[in-house]
């Protein structure tokens, strides 16, 4: 129950930064409910985006200190395609 509510604040958050970002016009990728910010960092590295390319060494080093193997915004891009919930 705590990962799920971790996950949610997680997809709040991503909505709310996108969300004012797309009201803004600096993206035009309208932001996802069921997305969390691991997942939108790393599709916006498939696109090569430059400001995915800043900001996932941050997000996969923190995940990496949490034990995780390196690489977590580009897993997590596949799950999210998939309709699954990030892996644990």
């Amino acid at each position: 129950m705590v990962m799920q509510l971790l996950v949610s604040v997680d997809q709040l958050a991503q909505v709310a930064i996108v969300g004012v970002a797309y009201l803004l016009r600096l993206t035009n990728t309208c932001p996802s409910a069921d997305e969390t910010i691991s997942s939108y960092v790393g599709r916006g590295q498939l696109r090569g985006a430059r400001w995915a390319a800043i900001i996932a060494p941050a997000i996969d080093g923190l995940f990496v200190l949490l034990g995780e193997a390196p690489g977590h915004c580009l897993r997590n891009v596949e799950t999210a395609f998939l309709g699954l919930p990030p892996k644990p």
